[in-house]
């Protein structure tokens, strides 16, 4: 039965584990100032919390020592998650791999009291005293290794946050058992032992500065092609005004050698109007050159930006008309941007090639940036008919069997969102597709 001595002891082991927690999470979430030091008092309800549930644990499974440091572990790892959730206002598996991560370096830490000082049982206050030189010496040496940076990189776009979250957790899990069986292992070998954890701990950290230095650099290719692609784009829209300042000069020049011919015969005023209209479909062409330009700028989301701007040189190539309209500068997409791109991809590749089959084919993109809401609309001329029941259904397409997979995929993404509504509307030739995100970026 827990004596209050017992409960003391387990109380303040609890608060300095949580206390070099919290140093850690600091470090991993990148933070800066020191403005989230006023929400680590609700911290406190983790180790209080803890200690009421393993003195509960102990009075029902005495006997069961392991269980018990498994339930209390998962339930401190299921608080701590929760506060970081609403410390930093994060999502659950962001702040659940940060948790995961920074239990990782606690465990280390203790390995490290244990080949400082092995074959003793410190008292407390010689706990206290290596935790408080190890974990901010070890804190500061993962900050100078920009630790908080590459982590935050995992978990933005490369891995998915799911899957790397429960990659954290195996790892977790690792680091707890190795700590859980370093009570049977001789004194002899303690020390090696401890060490050897210690080393999986620097490989685990060495391995995340590792893959968030990979995916930096890939994005750095991929804005690199994005520049690369725009300058293209920008290059072909300049040969194209080169081009009609070509032609408008040649037909100024024909009509202005007609003057003098016809000036004797009262057409002074169809001249006129010729060169007006000669004017007006000049500064109309230039225009829509320099505006296509100005949209695309608009369009701040690399991962957008870069689907547009091939799917924009792709049409160019096949005759299509393609129209871009972002009057807003828009910073954020609502959602997982990667499934954003994929669902923007389904219906530009939709409208392309239901459009390749008219007279006129050309395909308009309006992004619109509103606050906490972004709209898309995609529109493109369709000369065939439209079942609206059966356009959704996976496998169906007018093209014949073995396509049809891209609407269904569409609405497969768009179900996991709650704050995502899709439109179809079909009208004098004209088929739309609409998308609206509301919430933050």
């Amino acid at each position: 039965m827990f004596t209050l001595e017992d409960y003391l002891t387990s109380l303040t082991g609890s608060l300095i584990g949580h206390a070099a927690l919290a140093v850690y999470l600091f470090v991993i979430m990148d933070v800066r100032g020191w403005q989230m030091l006023k929400k680590l008092p609700l911290l406190l309800l983790s180790p209080l919390t803890a200690t009421l549930l393993a003195s509960g644990l102990y009075a029902l499974f005495p006997n069961h020592g392991v269980f018990r440091y498994c339930v209390g572990s998962l339930a401190i790892l299921l608080m701590c998650t929760l506060w970081v959730r609403w410390a930093w206002r994060t999502e659950f598996w962001r702040a659940f791999s940060a948790v995961c991560m920074g239990g990782a370096f606690q465990v280390a830490i203790s390995c490290l009291s244990q080949i400082l000082f092995p074959h003793s049982d410190l008292p407390l206050t010689a706990v206290m005293a290596i935790y408080s030189v190890t974990v901010p010496v070890s804190a500061l040496l993962l900050y100078r290794l920009r630790f908080g940076r590459w982590f935050r990189f995992l978990l933005e776009e490369g891995f998915g946050q799911r899957r790397t979250a429960l990659f954290f957790f195996a790892l977790e899990v690792a680091m707890e058992a190795f700590l859980i069986l370093q009570v049977g292992v001789q004194p002899n070998y303690l020390v090696p032992y401890c060490a050897l954890v210690l080393v999986m701990v620097a490989l685990e950290a060495g391995l995340v500065i590792h893959l968030g230095q990979r995916l930096d650099a890939a994005r750095k290719m991929e804005a690199q092609r994005d520049v690369i692609a725009q300058q293209q784009l920008y290059e072909r829209d300049l040969e194209a005004i080169r081009r009609e300042v070509r032609t408008f000069r040649h037909d100024y020049k024909n009509l202005l050698a007609g003057l003098s011919e016809q000036a004797d015969e009262g057409q002074l005023d169809q001249l006129r109007a010729a060169l007006s209209e000669l004017d007006a479909g000049f500064d109309r062409r230039i225009g829509e050159k320099i505006r296509a330009s100005t949209q695309l700028g608009n369009v701040r989301v690399p991962q957008v930006r870069s689907l547009l701007l091939s799917k924009l040189a792709a049409m160019g190539q096949k005759g299509i008309d393609c129209r871009l309209e972002a009057l807003y500068p828009v910073e954020g997409v609502g959602m997982d941007v990667w499934d954003f791109t994929r669902c923007l991809g389904i219906l530009l590749d939709n409208a392309a090639e239901a459009a390749a089959d008219t007279e006129t084919p050309w395909v308009e993109v309006v992004l619109l940036a509103q606050e906490e809401r972004l709209s898309l609309r995609v529109s493109n001329p369709y000369a065939g008919t439209i079942d609206p029941d059966k356009i959704w259904a996976e496998g169906f397409s007018t093209k014949g069997e073995g396509r049809g997979l891209g609407l269904a995929s569409y609405q497969r993404i768009l179900a996991g969102y709650a704050n995502a509504a899709s439109s179809t509307s079909w009208a004098g030739g004209v088929f739309v597709q609409a998308l609206t995100v509301e919430g933050k970026p």
